[in-house]
C-alpha cells in the first residue's frame, strides 16, 4: 500500500507535449500545478478550466479500466446543488492518452486558487487571513465542518468510499462549500459489472491504524479520517494525535502516535503537547463527545467510532448556537462557553488567531538635520564710487603735504 508523502522521479511524459482528451488534441503547459510521488497535474493551454493529471509511471490496465468505468458513472448527480457552488467531486472527465494511444492519465475540472483552496489552508492563522478575508471566524469553521461531514455520509451512501482522505485533498470555496480532489483513488464498486476498485494510497497523518498496517479502505477508516480534520477545523489547526508521549525515548510521530492510541484530547496526562495549544473544550460537549469516542476508544476499534452520519447530526445542532463576541470582530464561539475564548487568549498574550494585528502607529518623523555651518563672509569689494572718494581723498593728502614742504622750504 503506498503513503503520500513520498518522492517520486520525474514525469516520464514530459511538459508542454500535446496530449489526446478522448481523442481531442490539447497541449499542456510547461510547468505542472503540483506533483507528488504518483501524478503531476498540468493546466491546458487555452483552456483554464481544466487540468490534466498525468501518472509519473506508466498506469496499468487496472488504472485504465478504473478511470474508464468511472466516466461511465454520475456520481451525486441527483442531488440539486446551489447554482453558485461548485461541484463536489473533481470527477475525471476524459482520458488522456498519448498521441500513439498509450493511456497517460485523465482530465478534470480545476480547482485552484483564488477561488479553492486546499483545506489546510485553514489551519493556519496567516493563510486564513490572507486566503480568507472577513470569513474564516469559528462559525465559518464549523460551516465547513457540516459541509465536510455531508459529502461523506452522501459519498458512503452511494458506495464510495474516500480511503485518501486529508486536508490536501478537499478544497474550500469562499463560501464554506468542499470538493474532493484525486477521486480516481476512491475505493468503489462497480453497480454494473460488480467489479470491485480498491483505494491503495492513504496519508499517514489521517489514517487509521488498521490503514496503518495495510489494510483496505473502507467506510470506517474514513470515518477516522472525518473525525480528525472535523477536530482540526474546530481546533483551528490542531491535530489530535500531536505532541510527545511522556515515556517516549525519541522524537514521537502523528502517526506513531495514531498507532498507540494517545490522543492528548483523550488521555492529557499522557502526552507533552505543544505550547498554544487550543484546549479541547472549545468544542461544544457534543462535538467533544464524538472526538473523545473517535480518539478513545474508536482508534483500535472501528465500530466505536463516530460515522459521518453521527458528525453530521451534532454539527447540524451546534450551527443556530453559535455566539457572536461583541469585543472584536471575527470572533464567535460555541453556546456552552461563558466568555470568548479567543479574546481570551488573545489577552493572555497570544495571538488573535481571527484578526490581522492592529496597525503599527507610525513611526515619529526623524528630526531635521541642523542648516550646514555658514562660511564667514568676504569683504565686499569696493564699488566705483567708492573708488573715486578714496582718489580725492588721497589727492587732498597729497597736494597739503606739498603745500606743507613748500611753506617750510621759504621759511628756511
Amino acid at each position: 500500500m503506498s503513503a503520500r508523502g513520498s518522492t517520486g522521479t520525474s514525469a516520464r511524459a514530459g511538459t508542454g507535449r500535446r496530449v489526446l482528451l478522448d481523442g481531442r488534441p490539447v497541449t499542456l503547459a510547461e510547468r505542472p500545478l503540483k506533483g507528488g510521488g504518483e501524478a503531476s497535474v498540468y493546466p491546458v493551454e487555452g483552456e483554464p478550466g481544466i487540468v490534466v493529471k498525468l501518472y509519473r509511471e506508466r498506469p496499468g490496465p487496472e488504472q485504465e479500466r478504473r478511470l474508464t468505468r468511472m466516466l461511465a458513472m454520475s456520481p451525486l448527480g441527483d442531488r440539486p446543488v446551489d447554482s453558485n457552488q461548485a461541484p463536489e467531486l473533481a470527477w475525471p472527465t476524459a482520458l488522456a492518452r498519448s498521441p500513439e494511444g498509450v493511456f497517460l492519465g485523465y482530465a478534470m475540472r480545476r480547482f485552484g486558487e483564488p477561488q479553492h483552496v486546499q483545506l489546510v489552508g485553514l489551519f493556519t492563522r496567516s493563510q486564513r487571513l490572507r486566503l480568507f478575508p472577513e470569513r474564516a471566524d469559528w462559525r465559518f469553521l464549523l460551516g465547513v465542518a457540516w459541509n465536510l461531514a455531508f459529502m461523506t455520509a452522501r459519498m458512503h451512501h452511494e458506495g464510495l468510499v474516500v480511503g485518501d482522505f486529508s486536508s490536501s485533498n478537499v478544497v474550500v470555496d469562499r463560501n464554506g462549500f468542499v470538493t474532493f480532489l484525486d477521486c480516481d483513488s476512491i475505493a468503489f464498486t462497480d453497480r454494473e459489472t460488480r467489479e470491485s476498485f480498491p483505494c491503495l494510497m492513504h496519508t499517514t497523518d489521517y489514517s487509521a491504524p488498521e490503514r496503518q498496517a495495510g489494510g483496505p479502505a473502507s467506510t470506517e477508516s474514513d470515518d477516522f479520517a472525518l473525525s480528525v480534520l472535523v477536530y482540526q477545523l474546530l481546533a483551528v489547526g490542531n491535530h489530535p494525535f500531536g505532541g510527545v508521549p511522556h515515556d517516549s525515548q525519541e522524537d514521537s510521530t502523528v502517526k506513531d502516535n495514531i498507532a498507540a492510541s494517545i490522543s492528548y484530547v483523550v488521555r492529557p496526562e499522557k502526552v507533552v503537547v505543544p505550547r498554544g495549544i487550543i484546549d479541547p473544550t472549545v468544542l461544544p460537549p457534543g462535538l467533544l463527545t464524538l472526538a473523545r469516542r473517535a480518539f478513545g476508544p474508536g482508534v483500535l476499534d472501528p465500530k466505536a467510532r463516530p460515522s459521518a452520519q453521527d458528525w453530521l447530526r451534532a454539527l447540524d445542532e451546534e450551527r443556530g448556537r453559535v455566539r457572536g463576541c461583541g469585543a472584536r470582530p471575527r470572533h464567535s464561539y460555541g453556546s456552552h462557553l461563558t466568555g470568548c475564548p479567543w479574546c481570551a487568549r488573545a489577552a493572555a498574550g497570544g495571538q488573535d488567531l481571527f484578526n490581522p494585528p492592529p496597525p503599527r502607529p507610525p513611526a515619529p518623523s526623524a528630526p531635521a538635520p541642523p542648516p550646514p555651518r555658514q562660511a564667514p563672509a568676504a569683504a565686499p569689494a569696493p564699488s566705483g564710487s567708492d573708488s573715486r572718494k578714496l582718489l580725492l581723498v588721497l589727492a587732498v593728502v597729497i597736494a597739503v603735504i606739498l603745500l606743507v614742504t613748500v611753506v617750510a622750504a621759504m621759511e628756511g
